[in-house]
């Protein structure tokens, strides 16, 4: 089974080089907040969703496209919920979804 971050590699092949620099760097990151994301990525921004969660959501080659995960800083595990164009992000319709 493939990652988000892969399958989103394999169709915006634009995106595969900074994919797989972050994905590098999360496994290695030990994260505790949003401010030690920021550190590293000083775009990632918190967003709130239908769930009532939030989600951490990465700018991808200069705002082309929208990486939008789930960080759980007490476990040190970082899960890629989508990858989005910047279109697709600004619709909002991922937002009711998670």
């Amino acid at each position: 089974m493939k990652s988000c971050e892969a399958d989103a590699a394999e169709d915006f092949p634009k995106a595969a080089g900074y994919l797989t620099h972050w994905r590098a760097v999360a496994r290695a990151a030990h994260w505790n907040n949003l401010a030690d994301v920021r550190r590293h990525y000083p775009s990632a921004d918190a967003v709130r969703v239908a769930s009532g969660g939030a989600v951490v959501v990465f700018n991808v080659c200069g705002n082309d496209f929208r990486l939008i995960t789930a960080i759980h800083y007490n476990t040190q595990c970082v899960f890629t919920l989508r990858f989005l164009t910047h279109a697709e992000y600004s619709k909002g319709k991922w937002k009711a979804e998670l």
